[in-house]
């Protein structure tokens, strides 16, 4: 048996006895829906800089939507564009499923592509919100859509005619304050084991969840095919893609429910 076979058989059991589990996940979650994994907010842009002369993260700043909001969203629009049509991987439904076997089980997403929500998680924190939520600059006007397509860009606001703006955390801006309290409540409830699935976890908000569990020796694992600062911290490091870790470990949790052997 291999480290991997071993690993996953452990984490399957481990799965089996929890009563709630956290799932932090970035970009590397949505790799096998067809969506780049992200420099920032875009593999798409791994030049120095994009067609305006400007890094994207200068771009997808609030300090250039504030003067220039049709550069901001003409990247905003790119990255929409790249998302449409994406549908939940073998890993957002498999996290969904877990619902049905757990208690309580949260996710607390960096990806703006609403594939969880889509894979039928009921407890999600997107915490750079999500490309599906307009609101208005200039009122109380806001708006879910489908996608972008139709839209002039950059969007007006049909009430005032001010620009709209997707509901997402830009560079620079502060996360919002409601979703990182909703998080924080989950860690103060406490949870039994802790995923961190396709992020190199760089943020703090990211990392420190995983470093304060592994502290306490709550369980914690990492799916990821790439070494990160968080793979020598956590207790199993997979070096896998996330359908196939997670179809590998809902595989096993069938077979330890239905009485037979991982």
């Amino acid at each position: 048996m291999t480290e991997i076979e071993s690993f996953l058989d452990e984490i399957a059991l481990l799965l089996l006895n929890a009563e709630s589990a956290l799932f932090i996940t970035g970009a590397g979650i949505s790799a096998d829906s067809g969506l780049p994994t992200y420099r920032g907010v875009g593999g798409l842009y791994n030049d120095e800089h994009t067609d305006d002369g400007l890094a994207i993260e200068e771009a997808l700043s609030g300090e250039v939507f504030a003067v220039r909001p049709d550069i901001t969203w003409k990247y905003l629009a790119q990255i929409e564009e790249n998302c449409r049509g994406a549908r939940p991987n073998a890993a957002h439904l498999a996290i969904a499923e877990l619902e049905t076997h757990l208690p309580r089980v949260m996710v607390f997403t960096q990806n703006v592509d609403g594939l969880h929500r889509q894979a039928g998680s009921s407890n999600v924190i997107e915490i750079h919100g999500n490309l599906q939520q307009l609101a208005c600059t200039g009122c109380a006007f806001e708006e879910t859509v489908a996608d972008l397509s139709g839209h002039d860009m950059p969007p007006h606001c049909p009430a005032c005619g001010s620009v709209l703006r997707p509901k997402v955390v830009l560079f620079g801006e502060a996360l919002p304050e409601a979703a990182m309290e909703r998080f924080l409540d989950g860690l103060e409830t406490g949870f039994d084991i802790i995923f961190t699935i396709g992020t190199s976890g760089v943020f703090p908000y990211i990392a420190e969840p995983v470093v304060w569990a592994a502290r306490l020796g709550i369980p914690t694992v990492e799916i990821n095919p790439l070494p990160t600062r968080l793979s020598e911290i956590v207790e199993y490091h997979l070096p896998l893609g996330a359908a196939e870790a997670m179809q590998g470990l809902m595989r096993r949790l069938a077979s330890l429910q239905s009485g037979g052997a991982a």
